[in-house]
């Protein structure tokens, strides 16, 4: 039985493999990846007649991620015209490879004119009338004909960008902001717990699994509540607390998108250090986020921590 098993894998490994058939060759170095990245720094760089002299004639551009089965692309006049206007929309403009890739040439067996490159690359820049930053990856498929001259580009990429600055052309209101609010209240009732020195009350506004972070927090992570209440038992056994004073008056932001529910404030916080009797006043900027039951979710501190440890 065992034998027979045996025999049957071999067997299925040898149909697998007479099933494979070359159709080409694919280069890592080949004259048309350099004519393809030629004509992309023209592209980026504005130069339009540059970029004219790559193409075929007959050349046309197509949006990979169209929908629109009738889409027949933009003509190379389109495309010269797009290159010459692309320096005035967007500044700082930037293409190059995505890190740790690289272009492959393609070329077809079968196919005379079956010579395609594809390229991973990255856009940079700032868009001049909106501001958006433009960091996106890009994959392009270009075909050439005979002649090296590149006959279609396939573009492929988000379009998340691209939507950000159509929608930065008009204002839109994203919400409601509020000076008055329950959760407001919760935030003012939290930090007079921190100042009469009862944390039980003050992590009482937050939900079990919040989180916190401030300016010194590594990127990525976040500390617990356990944790955070641990901090500021610490923080009271060498610290008085004074008064905890409200600058201005705190926001609540209802947002539309995203449905968040942030509250930010800005508070002084006056305080006398045990050991050598300093006195610090300590701006505080607070931002929190609520769940849908009132409960603080995340907490966001802006303070200089320097103040402290002079």
């Amino acid at each position: 039985m065992k034998k027979s098993v045996i025999i049957f894998m071999m067997m299925c490994t040898m149909i697998m493999y007479s099933q494979k058939e070359k159709n080409g060759t694919v280069y890592k170095e080949h004259p048309a990846i350099k004519t393809v990245e030629a004509m992309q720094q023209a592209w980026i760089a504005g130069d339009s007649a540059k970029v004219a002299t790559y193409l075929a004639d007959n050349f046309k551009s197509f949006d990979g991620t169209s929908t629109d089965v009738n889409d027949k692309g933009r003509d190379k006049k389109q495309f010269l015209t797009n290159v010459a206007n692309v320096n005035k929309y967007v500044a700082y403009l930037s293409l190059t490879r995505q890190n740790g890739a690289y272009p492959d040439a393609i070329e077809y067996k079968d196919d005379d004119d079956g010579l395609w490159v594809q390229t991973w690359d990255v856009l940079r820049g700032i868009h001049e009338a909106t501001g958006v930053k433009i960091d996106q990856p890009l994959h392009r498929l270009y075909s050439l004909n005979g002649e090296g001259k590149i006959v279609s580009a396939v573009n492929y990429s988000t379009s998340e960008v691209g939507d950000e600055i159509g929608s930065s052309f008009e204002e839109r209101k994203n919400g409601t902001i509020y000076n008055h609010h329950p959760y407001i209240n919760s935030v003012r009732r939290m930090m007079g717990a921190f100042e009469h020195g009862d944390v039980d009350k003050a992590f009482s506004f937050f939900a079990d699994n919040a989180r916190f972070i401030n300016l010194d927090t590594p990127q990525g992570e976040s500390a617990t509540v356990e944790e955070e209440k641990e901090g500021f038992k610490n923080m009271y056994e060498n610290w008085t607390i004074n008064g905890i004073d409200v600058n201005g008056y705190p926001d609540y932001l209802e947002y539309e998108m995203g449905n968040a529910k942030i509250v930010q404030s800005w508070w002084d916080v006056r305080m006398t250090r045990k050991s050598d009797n300093k006195k610090v006043t300590l701006p505080l900027l607070l931002i929190h986020t609520f769940n849908d039951d009132g409960k603080i979710v995340f907490e966001n501190s802006y303070y200089s921590s320097a103040l402290l440890r002079d």
